[in-house]
């Protein structure tokens, strides 16, 4: 089983305790994420370690940090062999921390390196639907994964488009039935499965800080209501993060 996205060195325990318990439980690679210049520091010394991969870009609620220096960290970064997407990044209108300017000048940037790099983007997508979408299409990114997916009534589009969905523990929710049933309509193909660990912890667990272990959760929910076993559930979530961040 593969994690396709977390954030190894903001889970409460010591990264490698937390890989630890991931391999444990049957997850053998990570895709942890550098959504800024200290996230992207700090998961440097993990690149060693097998099986964990990361990305370079910037979150959303940190645009107004987007400048000349911070491209070039993304760009060097990128060039490093574990690193496999440019993000994540995108447009979160829900939180005010800043603005849609600010926040689309940045992405604006982030799809065009992506384009030009060849890499994978992960994007970001909370309330801002609507022009997350128009600037994909409009930019047309090599491969583009739609992290936490959180709006099932454009799936149909999404999948259109080519993109990747990726489905985290929030489809565990009791509220989330509308979550769990476009986990279960997404095409084979397209479907991936993340923590976004330490948030969006799944059931039983919730309450506690999330952590790549607990995919296993939400690749048990969605197997069910998809009809199939966790085994052909892992290895066809692996198969397609395989292809989405261009895994060698």
């Amino acid at each position: 089983m593969i994690d396709t996205h977390t954030h190894l060195t903001s889970c409460g325990d010591a990264p490698l305790e937390v890989i630890g318990r991931a391999r444990a439980a049957g997850v053998q690679q990570i895709i942890t994420v550098g959504s800024n210049a200290d996230e992207m520091r700090a998961v440097t010394p993990l690149l060693g370690e097998p099986g964990i991969y990361t990305t370079a870009g910037l979150h959303p609620n940190s645009a107004d940090q987007w400048n000349d220096q911070l491209e070039q960290q993304i760009r060097e970064r990128a060039t490093h062999p574990r690193c496999v997407a440019i993000g994540e990044t995108g447009l979160d209108y829900f939180r005010d921390h800043v603005t849609p300017e600010t926040q689309l000048i940045a992405f604006r940037h982030q799809l065009e390196l992506a384009r030009e790099l060849d890499k994978t983007i992960v994007i970001h997508c909370r309330d801002a639907d609507d022009d997350c979408f128009r600037l994909l299409v409009e930019e047309a990114p090599t491969r583009v994964i739609l992290h936490c997916f959180a709006v099932p009534q454009r799936l149909d589009e999404a999948i259109e488009n080519g993109w990747w969905c990726s489905f985290a523990g929030n489809v565990t929710y009791p509220k989330a039935s509308d979550l769990l049933l476009a986990a279960a309509r997404c095409p084979v193909d397209r479907i991936l499965l993340e923590t976004d660990a330490p948030y969006l912890t799944p059931v039983p667990h919730r309450g506690t800080p999330n952590e790549p272990a607990f995919v296993m959760d939400t690749l048990r929910a969605v197997a069910q209501v998809r009809g199939v076993s966790c085994d052909e559930l892992a290895a066809q979530v692996l198969l397609n993060a395989t292809a989405a961040y261009a895994l060698s």
